[in-house]
């Protein structure tokens, strides 16, 4: 997944927090955070169900590719592409789309119009405003989030490449430094994953 579970739980508390009175009544603000991060998981674990089938798919012909010598990026990418044409998938990561942040826009703005819709539907919240300027007010907040989140992602990868020996990206101790660092780094700005 694209973004940590973890930092999506603590998105879905700003939101519920920074949403609550003025813009959407909430009675129990935990049940509306869980809300809101079960439809962005939800949403977000699609496209990581969709590269499964694309691993899958890829699988049963790595023996043809290796001997046609066909790139397993470039076939992913072809595959992916055309799955998700096909079911009208809005791409998650933003680095596909040009966004610096880890969410494309479209992604960000699917998931503020998936986020109202939900709203509407649970008793745990009563709308006060217009739809449309909460969910313009949900695409500002959470571009604000996760645009703290890169900055502290390029600083926890900067703190790797600053060790003495390279360490390989996605090997087993790049991603425990990177969880350390990012945790550092969060905490410096007062943002803790753990707090509820």
């Amino acid at each position: 997944m694209l973004l940590p579970k973890e930092f999506i739980g603590y998105l879905a508390r700003d939101l519920a927090r920074n949403l609550s009175p003025q813009v959407v009544e909430i009675t129990d603000p935990g049940a509306a955070a869980e809300l809101i991060a079960d439809v962005i998981i939800e949403d977000l674990e699609v496209e990581d169900r969709l590269n499964d089938e694309v691993r899958d798919i890829l699988s049963q012909y790595s023996e043809y590719m290796r001997r046609e010598g066909v790139s397993y990026q470039e076939m992913f990418r072809r595959i992916k592409n055309t799955l998700v044409t096909q079911r009208k998938v809005i791409r998650a990561s933003g680095r596909d789309s040009g966004d610096e942040m880890k969410l494309s826009r479209d992604k960000i703005n699917d998931l503020s119009h998936k986020l109202v819709a939900a709203f509407r539907k649970s008793k745990d919240f009563r709308i006060k405003r217009d739809q449309n300027e909460i969910r313009l007010q949900l695409v500002r907040m959470i571009s604000d989030v996760l645009t703290t989140e890169e900055k502290v992602d390029r600083a926890a990868r900067k703190k790797i490449r600053t060790q003495k020996r390279e360490i390989p990206e996605g090997s087993e101790e790049w991603d425990l430094l990177h969880r350390r660092y990012y945790s550092e780094e969060l905490k410096k700005l007062g943002i803790d994953l753990g707090a509820r």
